[in-house]
């Protein structure tokens, strides 16, 4: 155990066993003190693996509770099917549905603004009739249900926002991995722009900036990043299969700047050569440094 692992641990054993269920509080700090900042999940099935990288997590009880009202947000931006690897993959999406149901949740729902005709999206991509087969809702969402909020951040001092991100007792992120080519990657900071209103090419011209203010505004209970097949150029839209490599691999974990991190390394990159992702780290959102991360992997 690193040695910030083990201080933490050890300041939190002294505080639980004060406390009259110090037995409670000390198991819960130890686990705490334990739990990965990644888990790296591969295999051949997405539900499987979706499943092992959770529980190496600590679970799904760990993030959704029985009454919660969930919103999962995939990507769904683009008129594509799951092979050419445009939207998060529907096997990776309806996984997470099912955890969130078998955990109590009350209502899960699952929505993202494409880019091009949402009813075609939302079928091609294959996720709304995977979700909505397990009970999940999958609405286009509301051009009605946009506030303008206050981010007061570097790029963005206000955008329209969804509420429905808000308004959910837990949120999940799940983008896919893919070639960009503005942003050189798209990843799970990225993925908030389905949730912004308005003209969003307006944010092209300071993008990282835009990207963390967005990141900071919204704080997702989990992020589970796809990687089953990444996209490797001609990104976001992609189309030929040509651009597409299977890896079989999902990423969870909390810290989204740790997420996309990780992510970079899929395509032979690293986090510092993402604009967003050393900004978000010198701004304190999370980590870029996976030598300071434990990291845990898991076959299935």
């Amino acid at each position: 155990m690193e040695r910030r692992r083990f201080l933490k641990l050890a300041a939190l054993t002294g505080a639980g066993l004060s406390l009259p269920d110090g037995l409670a509080a000390l198991a819960e700090a130890a686990e705490s003190a334990t739990r990965p900042d990644l888990v790296l999940a591969h295999g051949a099935a997405p539900e499987k693996i979706v499943t092992a990288a959770i529980d190496a997590m600590g679970g799904i009880r760990k993030f959704v509770s029985r009454g919660d009202v969930v919103v999962i947000k995939p990507n769904i931006g683009w008129d594509r099917t799951p092979e050419q690897a445009g939207n998060t993959n529907p096997e990776v999406v309806a996984a997470v549905v099912r955890l969130c149901f078998e955990a109590g949740a009350k209502k899960v729902k699952v929505f993202d603004r494409p880019v091009n005709d949402p009813r075609r999206c939302y079928v091609q991509s294959g996720i709304a009739p995977a979700v909505k087969a397990l009970g999940a809702e999958a609405d286009y969402m509301d051009d009605r249900k946009f506030r303008d909020m206050a981010l007061s951040g570097q790029a963005l001092k206000s955008w329209p926002l969804y509420t429905d991100i808000f308004e959910a007792d837990k949120v999940i992120n799940i983008p896919i991995a893919k070639h960009h080519g503005l942003a050189k990657l798209t990843l799970s900071m990225k993925n908030w722009m389905g949730v912004m209103g308005g003209s969003r090419r307006q944010i092209h011209q300071k993008l990282d900036e835009s990207l963390v203010d967005l990141s900071m505004k919204i704080k997702p209970t989990l992020t589970i990043l796809d990687a089953v097949r990444i996209l490797t150029a001609n990104g976001p839209q992609g189309g030929s299969l040509a651009d597409v490599q299977k890896l079989d691999t999902v990423i969870v974990g909390i810290d989204p700047v740790a997420i996309d991190s990780y992510g970079a390394t899929l395509f032979g990159m690293k986090g510092s050569d993402l604009g967003y992702v050393t900004l978000g780290h010198k701004l304190g959102l999370g980590q870029m440094d996976l030598s300071k991360m434990l990291i845990k992997k898991v076959s299935v």
